[in-house]
């Protein structure tokens, strides 16, 4: 076996020396068009893929990860002897793909954009670790996530890393609980994540930048977040409550609990939209998982909901009071516009519950508090107004109406008087 692996390497040390100065391109095969006649779908199948991979949109043909000689036609372009390598096996995979994708002179050649430390990622990851350290064999490598033969670019909606298939291609191995047998983590995730609120806007709304694996993960260097850097990898996006929870007494008291920042309050796959019911001491209330109506952090808790549920009814009252007085033809546009500033507060105050202040919520919810009430003062009065609009029009209608009945009884009576008594 050693001897075997010793000529294995041989050969790949032999093709990679065989190939052309960095920024050159490999000389071209005829491997396909043998493939392709054999009838044998085991080596037809692989050719007739790679006809739409982007290594041979880019002029890339077999040799390029198989090796032998591409003057030869027949067999001879498979001898061993010169560099030709079969089939990698997973342990070889990361220097046969590496050969190109480490090299930035050859890949300026190609794709000048694109990333060439994907080998050093991929060490410090916990598939590379794994299988440098431990030779596990069932961790991900290059083709595990890019299929050899049919690789496409991520933004190829048929690509295996297109953000829509992501979550797919990584849950292949981690939603199999057979496959992860024996590596005692959850296999579970891909049904929790394809619940969540990123999913949703991924699949439903077709928000491609919404988080899949690779967002929270790492791409080729993929690693669980750890419990006290959860937060920096969820503050990617939500910046703001990042901030105000690492000022936050939480951020520290997690910690030593072991418990995942984040995490803790919004799940980490099966993330659901946040909602105010999640805040207090309610069924729904996450903060009641560690928290009681007698402890400090419970009335807090208590408190902060009680300000965000004033302000929203607030808020929503003055809306529905213009929009009665706006649907009654009734000017209220700057009332409504400045309602807006409200709704903002009302964003706001949400945010600052992760600072786990009373004093921040209040801050955000008092001046919200005051433009509602100012607006809905504004939709009392163009209600009232209106109805002072309407009674006058009722007393006006009568008045004029009188006025008709005594003009036209007036007209009769100068007529009767003009016909005289002999009519």
């Amino acid at each position: 076996m050693r001897l075997a692996g010793l000529g294995y390497g041989l050969a790949l040390l032999l093709t990679l020396a065989s190939w052309p100065a960095e920024g050159a391109p490999p000389p071209t095969d005829q491997c396909a068009a043998c493939h392709l006649e054999t009838g044998d779908e085991r080596l037809a199948g692989p050719a007739r893929e790679f006809a739409g991979d982007i290594h041979a949109a880019k002029g890339l043909g077999c040799i390029a990860c198989h090796g032998g000689d591409a003057r030869e036609s027949g067999l001879e372009a498979m001898d061993p002897a010169k560099g030709y390598i079969g089939k990698p096996k997973r342990q070889q995979i990361l220097q046969v793909c590496g050969r190109c994708h480490s090299a930035a002179q050859f890949m300026k050649r190609y794709n000048p954009s694109l990333r060439v430390d994907q080998v050093t990622e991929y060490a410090s990851s916990v598939h590379g670790r794994r299988l440098k350290e431990l030779g596990d064999s069932k961790v991900a490598t290059c083709v595990s996530c890019h299929p050899a033969h049919s690789i496409r670019p991520p933004s190829d909606p048929k690509s295996s890393v297109h953000p829509l298939r992501v979550a797919d291609t990584c849950g292949r191995c981690h939603a199999d609980a057979k496959y992860m047998a024996g590596y005692k983590i959850p296999t579970d995730q891909l049904q929790k994540y394809k619940t969540s609120v990123h999913s949703q806007a991924m699949t439903v709304k077709g928000d491609l930048s919404a988080p899949t694996c690779n967002d929270c993960h790492g791409n080729h260097g993929a690693v669980p977040p750890g419990i006290s850097w959860v937060g920096n990898v969820c503050g990617q996006c939500h910046t703001v409550m990042a901030d105000l929870f690492k000022k936050s007494v939480h951020d520290k008291v997690f910690v030593e609990m072991g418990t995942p920042g984040c995490a803790t309050c919004h799940e980490n796959h099966a993330i659901k939209a946040a909602s105010d019911e999640m805040l207090g001491l309610g069924d729904k209330a996450v903060c009641a998982a560690c928290h009681g109506a007698d402890d400090k952090g419970g009335k807090a808790a208590t408190e902060m909901r009680a300000r965000i549920d004033a302000l929203r009814t607030a808020h929503d009252k003055a809306q529905a009071i213009l929009l009665k007085a706006e649907h009654a033809g009734m000017e209220v546009s700057q009332a409504t516009f400045d309602l807006n500033a409200a709704g903002g507060a009302l964003v706001k105050a949400r945010t600052a519950v992760h600072a786990f202040s009373v004093d921040a919520v209040a801050k955000e919810a008092e001046p919200g508090l005051a433009v509602s009430g100012k607006a809905f003062a504004r939709g009392v009065r163009a209600l009232e107004e209106l109805a002072f609009r309407r009674k006058g029009l009722v007393v006006s209608v009568a008045i004029i109406l009188a006025l008709i009945v005594g003009l036209v009884l007036k007209i009769r009576q100068v007529d009767r008087r003009q016909e005289g008594p002999d009519g």
